[in-house]
């Protein structure tokens, strides 16, 4: 799953997405939780960041309550869920990110992990949105994050992460129209294990209230770190 993010910097974030409009302003977040507002990319005419809340609120449901339990869509439901299908088709979207926290169980306790690329660059994750609007005219736009299996580096961690979309992956997913079983295939599914590395954290984290910086930097036992696996 994934239920908490960050985005540590932001420096040349409208050219890493190909963004256009240099106005879109996008602030450093370290504990992105959800229900928050959070920039997620789009493709209009161009590429185009937008503030959606996190929490994806189908265009038919009865009360916006409901994306409370929509954080995450499965990549191997996605396409047949009433809530996610038609989401999938026409609404695709790009999550940036510059890594994610999991909680790994031990015993009674659980300790959480930051995780993010070896080359510690910003990414996407795969998500879709729908807009929703209230009985009194007004729009709300909100999005989920699409969660895969887990790979063997993070199998160590929890058994399932979120989908991480290869860059040369990103167009495809931005593009118009329904993709090809194929193309989901293609791009839903597990991160490469050896591009990864994941370090313990602070319980700070477990308060969506704390963001700030200290909360990615690793905790001072690097002989419980988990380095990358080379298999995938």
């Amino acid at each position: 799953m994934c239920g908490r993010f960050a985005l540590a910097y932001v420096r040349a974030f409208h050219t890493r997405f190909e963004v256009i409009d240099q106005a879109a302003r996008v602030e450093p977040r370290f504990n992105i939780a959800p229900t928050q507002t959070v920039p997620v990319v789009v493709r209009e005419s161009t590429n185009k960041v937008v503030g959606m809340r996190w929490g994806l609120v189908p265009f038919w449901a009865k009360d916006p309550k409901i994306g409370n339990r929509m954080v995450n869509a499965r990549a191997e439901s996605v396409a047949t869920k009433p809530a996610f299908r038609a989401s999938l088709k026409r609404r695709r979207c790009l999550v940036p990110a510059t890594g994610f926290y999991e909680w790994r169980r031990s015993g009674r306790t659980k300790q959480p992990y930051y995780i993010q690329t070896k080359d510690d660059t910003m990414f996407a994750f795969a998500g879709i949105y729908d807009n929703w609007r209230d009985p009194e005219g007004g729009t709300l736009q909100s999005f989920t994050i699409i969660t895969t299996r887990a790979n063997t580096f993070m199998s160590k961690i929890h058994d399932r992460m979120p989908v991480i979309l290869r860059r040369e992956h990103e167009a495809l997913w931005l593009s118009d129209g329904q993709l090809s079983e194929d193309d989901l295939g293609d791009v839903l599914k597990p991160y490469p294990s050896g591009e990864m590395r994941a370090h313990m954290v602070s319980t700070d984290v477990n308060n969506p209230r704390n963001d700030s910086e200290n909360l990615i930097r690793p905790l001072a036992r690097p002989q419980s770190n988990l380095e990358s696996s080379r298999k995938p």
